[in-house]
């Protein structure tokens, strides 16, 4: 088997540089491939006694950053002899990252906050400027989403892949649906004629709020709590509510519950469904919708806020 030496020469020889150069390129190659062959073991191991998808790409993620780091390090030190001190080196390592290659060094410090603060994890749903979705990857320059939203309505996936760097997180608003109290307000809003039994209509809408939201008043009191250790967040109700208003073309009935965001367009289907079947069975409840009709004040006007008749009003000659 050729030695070290050999390999040295032949390599010398076909790339026609120094001798010095050639044995550092060896040797800078044995690191990479070393680090990177335990690393593989590493997760041949982990792999085989864990299932969990989620653990798995946690210790895919974390080893790929060690790996990537030592052999920076160790790389570094051979190609910068004069530089033995590792302290020195990463000095002037960033220093120069820092002139060079600005935006990827916000994107790396980004990284850095997000892997320490951890304002969003791998599976949260987020919505960073004017992008949402699912956190699907978390790499040192940029995270992963799959997109819900934009032309799609309540929520739903569209199922494209945005690529966001990691320098955003402090230069966006960051909104994130899953950290904290992990359920949202939804709201459905209602309309109905003047002439509906709007009383009868919203006690209805109560009892289907209570059918779809009223189950998650319990688990989201406990998740409160949880948050409130962290987080300043306090809500005097959590059970669904119906609010009223009145708009030019009738009275709304706002229905308000809490709901998982991942299922907000399902929970609005079943709502609006067993409205729907409701108003159907009730002759007295209907729907309003803008339309022109003509009102006539002397004959439909309340008693005591009907215009005099005209003829009342003209002089007698």
């Amino acid at each position: 088997m050729p030695s070290a030496a050999t390999w040295t020469e032949w390599t010398r020889k076909l790339l026609e540089i120094k001798p010095d150069t050639s044995s550092r390129l060896l040797v800078s190659l044995g690191v990479i491939l070393g680090v990177f062959l335990l690393r593989w073991v590493l997760l041949s191991l982990i792999y085989r006694q864990r299932e969990d998808v989620k653990i798995r790409y946690r210790w895919k993620k974390t080893t790929q950053y060690i790996a990537a780091s030592v052999t920076i390090v160790l790389v570094g030190r051979i190609w910068f002899e004069g530089v033995q001190s590792l302290a020195t080196y990463l000095g002037l390592l960033s220093a120069g990252l820092a002139i060079a290659l600005k935006e990827l060094v916000a994107n790396l410090v980004g990284w850095a906050f997000i892997l320490w603060r951890r304002p969003f994890e791998v599976g949260d749903r987020i919505q960073i400027g004017d992008s949402a979705g699912d956190v699907i990857d978390l790499r040192i320059f940029q995270f992963t989403v799959l997109e819900i939203g934009n032309w799609v309505n309540a929520d739903q996936s569209t199922g494209r892949i945005i690529h966001i760097n990691n320098g955003r997180i402090f230069t966006d608003n960051l909104a994130n649906y899953s950290k904290g109290f992990q359920y949202i307000w939804n709201e459905v809003p209602i309309l109905v004629t003047f002439e509906s039994d709007w009383r009868k209509a919203k006690s209805l809408l109560m009892t289907i709020a209570d059918r779809h939201g009223q189950h998650l008043s319990q688990a989201a009191e406990e998740k409160l709590r949880m948050a409130a250790r962290k987080f300043m967040i306090f809500y005097s109700k959590l059970t669904p509510t119906v609010y009223t208003s009145v708009e030019d073309c009738g009275v709304l009935l706002t229905v308000r519950y809490l709901c998982d965001p991942r299922y907000r367009r399902t929970t609005m289907e079943s709502v609006w469904e067993d409205v729907l079947d409701a108003f159907a069975a009730n002759d007295d409840i209907d729907f309003a919708y803008p339309t022109q009709r003509f009102y006539h004040n002397v004959i439909e006007g309340k008693s005591g806020a009907r215009a005099e008749r005209v003829s009342e009003q003209l002089p007698v000659g």
